[in-house]
Protein backbone atom coordinates (compact mmCIF):
# COMPACT_ATOMS: atom_id res chain seq x y z
CA UNK A 1 0.00 0.00 0.00
CA UNK A 2 1.47 3.45 -0.87
CA UNK A 3 1.92 5.56 1.92
CA UNK A 4 1.13 8.52 2.55
CA UNK A 5 3.96 11.75 2.99
CA UNK A 6 2.80 11.66 6.30
CA UNK A 7 3.32 8.62 7.13
CA UNK A 8 6.79 8.77 5.09
CA UNK A 9 8.43 11.41 7.29
CA UNK A 10 7.43 9.63 10.53
CA UNK A 11 9.97 7.11 9.66
CA UNK A 12 13.26 7.35 11.36
CA UNK A 13 16.58 7.34 8.85
CA UNK A 14 18.11 4.13 9.15
CA UNK A 15 21.60 3.37 10.67
CA UNK A 16 24.00 1.12 9.71
CA UNK A 17 25.63 -1.32 11.91
CA UNK A 18 28.99 -1.24 12.78
CA UNK A 19 31.81 -2.91 14.62
CA UNK A 20 32.56 -2.20 17.59
CA UNK A 21 35.31 0.77 17.86
CA UNK A 22 37.37 -1.73 20.53
CA UNK A 23 37.36 -4.55 17.77
CA UNK A 24 37.69 -3.06 14.53
CA UNK A 25 40.57 -0.65 15.52
CA UNK A 26 42.81 -4.01 15.41
CA UNK A 27 41.28 -5.40 12.64
CA UNK A 28 40.94 -4.58 8.33
CA UNK A 29 37.79 -5.32 7.96
CA UNK A 30 34.86 -2.78 6.75
CA UNK A 31 33.33 -0.89 9.14
CA UNK A 32 29.91 -0.90 8.57
CA UNK A 33 27.83 -3.86 7.63
CA UNK A 34 25.20 -2.13 5.54
CA UNK A 35 21.65 -2.48 5.42
CA UNK A 36 19.50 -5.60 5.40
CA UNK A 37 17.04 -6.12 2.77
CA UNK A 38 14.47 -5.14 5.41
CA UNK A 39 16.26 -1.85 6.39
CA UNK A 40 16.93 -0.88 2.91
CA UNK A 41 12.86 -1.05 2.26
CA UNK A 42 12.82 0.83 5.00
CA UNK A 43 14.97 3.30 4.44
CA UNK A 44 13.49 3.63 1.09
CA UNK A 45 10.06 4.53 2.20
CA UNK A 46 11.19 7.33 3.81
CA UNK A 47 11.55 9.00 0.22
CA UNK A 48 9.25 11.64 -0.46
CA UNK A 49 9.34 11.61 -4.54
CA UNK A 50 9.56 15.56 -4.39
CA UNK A 51 9.03 17.23 -7.82
CA UNK A 52 11.72 19.01 -7.69
CA UNK A 53 14.65 16.74 -7.70
CA UNK A 54 17.14 18.85 -5.78
CA UNK A 55 18.87 15.23 -4.63
CA UNK A 56 19.61 14.79 -8.50
CA UNK A 57 21.32 17.94 -9.25
CA UNK A 58 23.12 17.92 -6.35
CA UNK A 59 24.82 14.74 -7.75
CA UNK A 60 28.07 15.21 -10.12
CA UNK A 61 26.87 12.24 -12.57
CA UNK A 62 23.19 13.49 -11.84
CA UNK A 63 21.90 9.29 -10.91
CA UNK A 64 17.93 9.31 -11.05
CA UNK A 65 17.75 9.10 -7.06
CA UNK A 66 14.43 9.20 -6.80
CA UNK A 67 13.47 6.43 -9.10
CA UNK A 68 16.14 4.07 -7.96
CA UNK A 69 15.01 4.67 -4.29
CA UNK A 70 11.46 3.74 -5.72
CA UNK A 71 12.94 0.04 -6.70
CA UNK A 72 14.17 -0.16 -3.66
CA UNK A 73 10.98 0.52 -1.64
CA UNK A 74 9.19 -1.93 -4.14
CA UNK A 75 12.31 -4.65 -3.34
CA UNK A 76 13.80 -4.58 -7.27
CA UNK A 77 17.48 -4.03 -5.53
CA UNK A 78 18.72 -5.38 -8.79
CA UNK A 79 16.77 -3.34 -11.13
CA UNK A 80 17.59 -0.58 -9.04
CA UNK A 81 21.24 -1.23 -9.29
CA UNK A 82 20.99 -1.41 -13.04
CA UNK A 83 19.25 1.94 -12.90
CA UNK A 84 22.50 3.40 -10.97
CA UNK A 85 24.83 2.30 -13.68
CA UNK A 86 23.30 3.69 -16.50
CA UNK A 87 25.31 7.10 -15.26
CA UNK A 88 27.80 5.94 -12.25
CA UNK A 89 30.03 2.99 -13.28
CA UNK A 90 31.21 2.49 -9.76
CA UNK A 91 28.03 1.76 -7.31
CA UNK A 92 29.15 -0.04 -4.73
CA UNK A 93 32.28 2.57 -4.75
CA UNK A 94 30.54 5.88 -4.36
CA UNK A 95 28.08 3.97 -1.70
CA UNK A 96 30.74 4.12 0.54
CA UNK A 97 33.30 6.81 -0.08
CA UNK A 98 31.07 9.64 -1.74
CA UNK A 99 30.69 12.64 0.53
CA UNK A 100 26.56 12.51 0.47
CA UNK A 101 25.89 14.69 3.16
CA UNK A 102 27.48 17.63 0.94
CA UNK A 103 25.83 16.64 -2.35
CA UNK A 104 22.71 14.47 -2.89
CA UNK A 105 21.84 13.96 0.90
CA UNK A 106 23.07 17.64 1.50
CA UNK A 107 20.05 19.12 -0.63
CA UNK A 108 17.89 16.67 0.40
CA UNK A 109 14.33 17.88 1.27
CA UNK A 110 13.68 15.78 4.36
CA UNK A 111 17.34 16.95 5.32
CA UNK A 112 17.22 21.05 5.06
CA UNK A 113 16.35 21.57 8.61
CA UNK A 114 18.69 18.65 9.91
CA UNK A 115 21.17 16.89 7.74
CA UNK A 116 20.53 13.56 9.83
CA UNK A 117 16.72 13.39 8.55
CA UNK A 118 17.81 13.22 5.03
CA UNK A 119 17.22 9.67 2.88
CA UNK A 120 20.48 8.13 3.41
CA UNK A 121 21.16 7.70 -0.66
CA UNK A 122 25.13 6.28 0.08
CA UNK A 123 23.65 3.68 2.25
CA UNK A 124 20.70 2.51 -0.20
CA UNK A 125 23.55 2.82 -3.03
CA UNK A 126 25.73 0.42 -1.41
CA UNK A 127 23.35 -1.75 -0.47
CA UNK A 128 21.82 -2.13 -4.40
CA UNK A 129 25.17 -2.69 -5.58
CA UNK A 130 26.21 -5.01 -3.05
CA UNK A 131 22.97 -7.15 -3.33
CA UNK A 132 23.75 -7.31 -7.33
CA UNK A 133 27.47 -8.39 -7.25
CA UNK A 134 26.55 -11.11 -4.07
CA UNK A 135 24.15 -12.25 -6.11
CA UNK A 136 25.56 -12.49 -9.58
CA UNK A 137 22.39 -10.68 -11.11
CA UNK A 138 24.84 -8.00 -13.01
CA UNK A 139 23.85 -7.96 -16.48
CA UNK A 140 26.51 -6.66 -19.31
CA UNK A 141 24.90 -3.18 -20.82
CA UNK A 142 24.09 -3.42 -24.29
CA UNK A 143 27.11 -2.57 -26.44
CA UNK A 144 26.94 0.06 -29.66
CA UNK A 145 28.60 -1.43 -32.80
CA UNK A 146 32.04 -0.90 -32.87
CA UNK A 147 32.63 1.86 -34.93
CA UNK A 148 36.79 1.64 -35.51
CA UNK A 149 38.04 4.27 -33.47
CA UNK A 150 40.60 4.03 -30.24
CA UNK A 151 40.54 5.97 -27.34
CA UNK A 152 43.56 5.93 -24.83
CA UNK A 153 43.24 6.31 -21.06
CA UNK A 154 45.95 6.83 -18.68
CA UNK A 155 45.36 6.18 -15.09
CA UNK A 156 42.62 3.75 -13.88
CA UNK A 157 41.26 6.29 -11.19
CA UNK A 158 37.76 6.91 -10.74
CA UNK A 159 37.71 9.35 -13.97
CA UNK A 160 39.44 7.12 -15.91
CA UNK A 161 37.21 4.53 -15.21
CA UNK A 162 33.94 6.51 -15.88
CA UNK A 163 35.46 7.21 -19.27
CA UNK A 164 36.11 3.87 -20.10
CA UNK A 165 32.56 2.86 -19.06
CA UNK A 166 30.95 5.25 -21.04
CA UNK A 167 33.01 5.31 -24.13
CA UNK A 168 33.12 1.22 -24.62
CA UNK A 169 29.38 1.41 -24.45
CA UNK A 170 29.26 3.74 -27.23
CA UNK A 171 31.91 1.78 -29.70
CA UNK A 172 34.72 2.50 -28.74
CA UNK A 173 38.13 0.56 -28.71
CA UNK A 174 38.64 1.51 -25.23
CA UNK A 175 42.85 0.83 -23.92
CA UNK A 176 43.68 2.13 -20.08
CA UNK A 177 47.29 2.26 -18.93
CA UNK A 178 47.67 2.19 -15.26
CA UNK A 179 51.32 2.53 -13.41
CA UNK A 180 50.92 0.19 -10.38
CA UNK A 181 50.32 -3.02 -10.41
CA UNK A 182 46.42 -2.73 -9.54
CA UNK A 183 43.60 -0.56 -10.97
CA UNK A 184 41.64 2.09 -9.18
CA UNK A 185 43.96 4.64 -8.89
CA UNK A 186 43.29 6.20 -5.24
CA UNK A 187 40.27 3.78 -4.77
CA UNK A 188 42.76 1.21 -3.72
CA UNK A 189 45.87 2.77 -3.22
CA UNK A 190 44.85 5.73 -1.26
CA UNK A 191 41.55 4.01 1.13
CA UNK A 192 41.88 1.73 3.20
CA UNK A 193 40.67 -1.51 3.46
CA UNK A 194 38.35 -1.00 6.18
CA UNK A 195 36.45 2.06 4.15
CA UNK A 196 36.79 0.47 1.38
CA UNK A 197 37.81 -3.10 0.52
CA UNK A 198 39.77 -4.13 -2.41
CA UNK A 199 37.31 -6.66 -3.80
CA UNK A 200 34.32 -4.01 -4.12
CA UNK A 201 36.87 -2.17 -6.66
CA UNK A 202 38.23 -5.32 -8.20
CA UNK A 203 34.61 -5.83 -8.99
CA UNK A 204 33.77 -2.77 -10.63
CA UNK A 205 36.90 -3.15 -13.03
CA UNK A 206 36.19 -6.77 -13.92
CA UNK A 207 32.69 -5.88 -14.85
CA UNK A 208 34.21 -2.59 -16.99
CA UNK A 209 36.90 -5.40 -18.66
CA UNK A 210 33.89 -7.55 -19.39
CA UNK A 211 32.62 -5.12 -21.56
CA UNK A 212 35.53 -4.85 -23.34
CA UNK A 213 38.00 -2.35 -21.84
CA UNK A 214 41.56 -3.04 -21.70
CA UNK A 215 43.91 -2.49 -19.53
CA UNK A 216 47.85 -2.51 -19.34
CA UNK A 217 49.36 -1.85 -15.49
CA UNK A 218 53.04 -1.03 -14.69
CA UNK A 219 52.26 1.56 -17.59
CA UNK A 220 54.28 4.74 -16.91
CA UNK A 221 52.99 7.01 -19.43
CA UNK A 222 55.85 9.46 -20.16
CA UNK A 223 58.50 6.68 -19.64
CA UNK A 224 56.79 3.73 -21.72
CA UNK A 225 55.00 5.99 -24.11
CA UNK A 226 54.66 10.03 -24.26
CA UNK A 227 51.15 11.12 -25.24
CA UNK A 228 52.38 11.70 -28.84
CA UNK A 229 53.51 8.17 -29.37
CA UNK A 230 49.79 7.15 -28.34
CA UNK A 231 48.76 8.97 -31.50
CA UNK A 232 51.57 8.51 -33.41
CA UNK A 233 52.79 4.87 -32.42
CA UNK A 234 50.07 3.19 -31.32
CA UNK A 235 47.37 4.72 -33.32
CA UNK A 236 44.76 6.26 -30.77
CA UNK A 237 42.38 8.67 -31.92
CA UNK A 238 42.09 10.92 -28.82
CA UNK A 239 43.54 10.73 -25.33
CA UNK A 240 42.43 10.97 -21.80
CA UNK A 241 44.62 12.23 -18.75
CA UNK A 242 43.41 10.87 -15.65
CA UNK A 243 46.07 10.31 -13.01
CA UNK A 244 45.01 12.16 -10.39
CA UNK A 245 47.33 14.70 -8.28
CA UNK A 246 49.50 12.03 -6.27
CA UNK A 247 52.93 14.43 -5.49
CA UNK A 248 53.19 14.68 -2.03
CA UNK A 249 53.66 18.06 -0.18
CA UNK A 250 55.99 18.55 2.51
CA UNK A 251 55.94 21.05 5.49
CA UNK A 252 58.86 23.11 5.49
CA UNK A 253 60.26 22.67 9.15
CA UNK A 254 63.35 21.94 10.57
CA UNK A 255 63.50 18.01 11.41
CA UNK A 256 61.43 17.02 8.15
CA UNK A 257 64.18 15.01 6.84
CA UNK A 258 64.16 12.41 9.96
CA UNK A 259 63.48 8.88 9.38
CA UNK A 260 60.22 7.90 10.13
CA UNK A 261 58.54 10.82 8.59
CA UNK A 262 56.53 10.18 5.64
CA UNK A 263 54.11 11.63 2.88
CA UNK A 264 50.41 10.02 4.01
CA UNK A 265 50.59 8.89 -0.01
CA UNK A 266 53.19 6.65 0.59
CA UNK A 267 52.41 5.49 4.01
CA UNK A 268 48.89 4.66 2.61
CA UNK A 269 50.28 3.20 -0.58
CA UNK A 270 52.54 0.51 1.01
CA UNK A 271 49.90 -0.50 3.57
CA UNK A 272 46.99 -0.87 1.21
CA UNK A 273 48.92 -1.70 -2.47
CA UNK A 274 51.89 -3.86 -0.60
CA UNK A 275 49.48 -5.34 1.88
CA UNK A 276 50.94 -4.40 4.52
CA UNK A 277 47.71 -4.90 6.69
CA UNK A 278 47.93 -8.91 5.79
CA UNK A 279 51.14 -9.01 7.62
CA UNK A 280 52.80 -11.36 8.45
CA UNK A 281 50.73 -13.30 4.78
CA UNK A 282 52.18 -10.24 3.08
CA UNK A 283 55.97 -8.93 5.14
CA UNK A 284 55.71 -5.59 3.13
CA UNK A 285 58.48 -3.41 4.54
CA UNK A 286 56.26 -1.13 6.72
CA UNK A 287 58.11 1.04 9.81
CA UNK A 288 55.30 0.49 12.23
CA UNK A 289 55.56 3.50 14.86
CA UNK A 290 54.78 3.36 18.69
CA UNK A 291 53.42 7.26 18.89
CA UNK A 292 52.27 8.21 15.65
CA UNK A 293 51.60 11.79 14.75
CA UNK A 294 49.39 12.75 11.62
CA UNK A 295 49.52 16.49 10.36
CA UNK A 296 46.57 17.46 8.62
CA UNK A 297 42.33 17.47 8.79
CA UNK A 298 41.28 15.75 5.60
CA UNK A 299 39.96 12.52 4.85
CA UNK A 300 43.52 11.12 4.16
CA UNK A 301 44.69 11.95 7.50
CA UNK A 302 41.69 10.04 8.88
CA UNK A 303 42.15 7.30 6.69
CA UNK A 304 46.41 7.21 7.64
CA UNK A 305 45.50 8.19 11.54
CA UNK A 306 43.31 4.90 11.73
CA UNK A 307 45.75 2.71 9.14
CA UNK A 308 48.30 3.59 12.26
CA UNK A 309 45.92 2.30 14.94
CA UNK A 310 45.61 -0.71 13.01
CA UNK A 311 49.07 -1.82 12.53
CA UNK A 312 50.04 -1.80 15.88
CA UNK A 313 50.57 1.69 16.91
CA UNK A 314 50.17 2.72 20.73
CA UNK A 315 49.13 6.32 20.78
CA UNK A 316 48.19 8.50 17.22
CA UNK A 317 47.86 12.15 17.32
CA UNK A 318 45.82 14.20 14.80
CA UNK A 319 47.59 18.23 14.51
CA UNK A 320 45.49 20.31 12.37
CA UNK A 321 45.52 24.08 12.35
CA UNK A 322 41.98 24.63 12.42
CA UNK A 323 39.24 23.91 14.34
CA UNK A 324 37.28 20.39 14.47
CA UNK A 325 33.85 22.38 12.58
CA UNK A 326 36.78 23.30 9.78
CA UNK A 327 38.00 19.73 9.08
CA UNK A 328 37.78 18.79 5.41
CA UNK A 329 37.36 15.26 6.69
CA UNK A 330 33.86 13.57 6.70
CA UNK A 331 32.01 13.77 9.68
CA UNK A 332 31.53 10.24 9.60
CA UNK A 333 35.20 9.33 9.08
CA UNK A 334 36.28 11.91 12.21
CA UNK A 335 33.55 9.96 14.61
CA UNK A 336 35.10 7.05 13.68
CA UNK A 337 38.66 7.97 14.16
CA UNK A 338 37.60 9.40 17.83
CA UNK A 339 35.63 6.41 18.57
CA UNK A 340 38.73 4.80 17.40
CA UNK A 341 40.63 6.36 20.36
CA UNK A 342 42.87 8.98 18.15
CA UNK A 343 43.75 11.88 19.77
CA UNK A 344 42.81 15.27 18.34
CA UNK A 345 45.16 18.32 18.83
CA UNK A 346 43.06 21.27 17.28
CA UNK A 347 44.63 24.85 16.52
CA UNK A 348 47.74 23.51 16.80
CA UNK A 349 50.52 23.50 13.79
CA UNK A 350 54.32 21.46 13.80
CA UNK A 351 57.24 24.40 14.19
CA UNK A 352 59.80 21.52 14.47
CA UNK A 353 60.07 17.38 14.22
CA UNK A 354 62.56 16.46 16.59
CA UNK A 355 65.19 13.64 16.77
CA UNK A 356 67.87 11.59 17.87
CA UNK A 357 71.46 11.18 16.86
CA UNK A 358 70.46 7.86 14.92
CA UNK A 359 68.51 10.15 12.26
CA UNK A 360 64.78 8.58 13.40
CA UNK A 361 62.25 11.07 14.73
CA UNK A 362 61.46 11.47 18.39
CA UNK A 363 58.92 13.94 19.22
CA UNK A 364 57.33 17.27 17.51
CA UNK A 365 56.92 21.11 18.68
CA UNK A 366 53.52 22.80 17.92
CA UNK A 367 52.46 26.28 17.93
CA UNK A 368 48.84 26.91 19.16
CA UNK A 369 46.44 28.91 16.76
CA UNK A 370 43.08 30.70 17.80
CA UNK A 371 40.60 31.95 15.13
CA UNK A 372 40.44 35.30 13.60
CA UNK A 373 39.08 36.93 10.88
CA UNK A 374 37.49 35.05 7.72
CA UNK A 375 39.92 34.15 4.77
CA UNK A 376 39.06 34.45 0.63
CA UNK A 377 37.45 30.53 1.38
CA UNK A 378 34.72 32.09 4.04
CA UNK A 379 36.41 30.32 7.03
CA UNK A 380 38.24 32.20 9.70
CA UNK A 381 41.61 32.49 9.46
CA UNK A 382 44.14 30.45 12.00
CA UNK A 383 45.88 33.01 13.65
CA UNK A 384 49.29 31.65 15.63
CA UNK A 385 49.05 32.69 19.45
CA UNK A 386 52.60 34.42 20.65
CA UNK A 387 54.73 32.22 22.71
CA UNK A 388 52.34 29.42 23.13
CA UNK A 389 54.20 26.12 22.36
CA UNK A 390 53.57 22.92 23.33
CA UNK A 391 55.82 19.06 22.72
CA UNK A 392 54.81 16.00 22.46
CA UNK A 393 56.63 12.65 21.77
CA UNK A 394 56.48 10.68 18.64
CA UNK A 395 58.33 8.47 16.43
CA UNK A 396 56.14 8.31 13.34
CA UNK A 397 55.32 11.47 11.17
CA UNK A 398 52.62 11.25 8.14
CA UNK A 399 52.10 14.10 6.56
CA UNK A 400 48.97 14.32 4.74
CA UNK A 401 48.66 18.31 4.22
CA UNK A 402 48.01 17.85 0.22
CA UNK A 403 49.40 16.86 -2.46
CA UNK A 404 50.53 18.31 -6.19
CA UNK A 405 50.17 17.48 -9.66
CA UNK A 406 52.83 14.78 -10.99
CA UNK A 407 54.30 16.55 -13.72
CA UNK A 408 55.49 13.58 -15.50
CA UNK A 409 53.00 13.64 -18.27
CA UNK A 410 53.31 17.39 -18.60
CA UNK A 411 57.02 17.78 -18.88
CA UNK A 412 56.91 15.00 -22.29
CA UNK A 413 54.05 16.74 -23.35
CA UNK A 414 55.08 20.49 -23.66
CA UNK A 415 52.27 21.78 -26.24
CA UNK A 416 49.46 20.96 -23.08
CA UNK A 417 49.23 24.03 -21.15
CA UNK A 418 49.27 23.92 -17.53
CA UNK A 419 48.66 26.79 -14.96
CA UNK A 420 51.41 27.90 -12.36
CA UNK A 421 50.52 24.87 -10.10
CA UNK A 422 51.16 22.67 -12.53
CA UNK A 423 47.72 21.47 -13.09
CA UNK A 424 46.32 20.62 -16.59
CA UNK A 425 44.16 23.30 -18.14
CA UNK A 426 40.68 22.29 -19.46
CA UNK A 427 38.10 23.70 -21.04
CA UNK A 428 34.41 23.20 -19.05
CA UNK A 429 34.27 19.19 -21.01
CA UNK A 430 37.75 18.65 -19.87
CA UNK A 431 39.08 19.26 -23.47
CA UNK A 432 43.21 20.82 -23.53
CA UNK A 433 45.09 22.70 -25.31
CA UNK A 434 46.22 19.49 -27.84
CA UNK A 435 43.98 18.67 -29.67
CA UNK A 436 42.46 15.81 -29.04
CA UNK A 437 43.47 14.89 -25.66
CA UNK A 438 41.20 15.33 -22.48
CA UNK A 439 41.67 15.45 -19.05
CA UNK A 440 39.56 15.58 -15.66
CA UNK A 441 40.23 14.64 -11.81
CA UNK A 442 42.32 15.83 -9.68
CA UNK A 443 45.18 16.46 -12.41
CA UNK A 444 42.63 19.75 -13.53
CA UNK A 445 41.47 20.30 -10.04
CA UNK A 446 43.40 19.50 -7.35
CA UNK A 447 42.45 16.84 -4.81
CA UNK A 448 38.76 16.61 -4.69
CA UNK A 449 35.63 13.74 -4.29
CA UNK A 450 35.83 10.45 -6.09
CA UNK A 451 32.28 11.35 -7.51
CA UNK A 452 33.29 14.90 -8.76
CA UNK A 453 36.37 12.96 -10.70
CA UNK A 454 33.74 10.99 -12.35
CA UNK A 455 31.71 13.80 -12.76
CA UNK A 456 34.48 15.10 -14.82
CA UNK A 457 35.28 11.61 -16.63
CA UNK A 458 31.94 11.76 -17.82
CA UNK A 459 31.58 15.23 -19.15
CA UNK A 460 35.29 14.47 -20.77
CA UNK A 461 33.20 11.07 -22.83
CA UNK A 462 30.45 13.62 -23.81
CA UNK A 463 33.15 15.91 -25.38
CA UNK A 464 35.50 13.32 -26.96
CA UNK A 465 32.39 11.41 -28.85
CA UNK A 466 31.27 14.55 -30.05
CA UNK A 467 34.87 15.96 -31.40
CA UNK A 468 35.48 12.57 -32.86
CA UNK A 469 32.02 12.21 -34.89
CA UNK A 470 32.82 15.56 -36.17
CA UNK A 471 36.28 14.35 -37.00
CA UNK A 472 35.02 11.72 -38.73
CA UNK A 473 31.74 13.08 -40.28
CA UNK A 474 29.41 10.91 -38.63
CA UNK A 475 25.89 11.61 -36.69
CA UNK A 476 26.22 12.37 -32.98
CA UNK A 477 24.11 9.97 -30.99
CA UNK A 478 24.32 10.26 -27.63
CA UNK A 479 21.40 8.93 -26.37
CA UNK A 480 22.64 7.08 -23.17
CA UNK A 481 23.54 10.31 -21.25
Amino acid sequence: MELTAKERMAIERHGMAEQPPDTRNRNFEEVPYGYTPEEAVAEAQRCLSCKKTTCVSGCPVEVPIPEFIALVAEKKFAEAARLIKTKNVLPAVCGRVCPQETQCEGVCVRGKKDIKEAVAVGNLERFVADYERENNLAEVPEIKKKNGLKVAVIGSGPSGLTVAGDLIQLGYEVTIYEAFHRGGGVLVYGIPEFRLPKKIVESEINALEDLGVKIYYNSVIGRLYKVDDLFNVLGFNAVYVGVGAGLPIFLNIPGNNFNGVFSANEYLTRSNLMKSYLFPQYRTPMIIGKKVAVLGGGNVAMDSARTAIRLGAEKVTIVYRRAREQMPARAAEAHHAEEEKIEFRLLSSPVEIFGNDEGWATGMKCQRYELGEPDESGRQRPVPIEDSFFEFDCDQVLVSIGGEANPLITKTTPDMRTNKWGYIETDDWGRTSKKLVYAGGDIVTGAATVISAMGAGRMAAKAIHEDLMKESDETVTPDWW
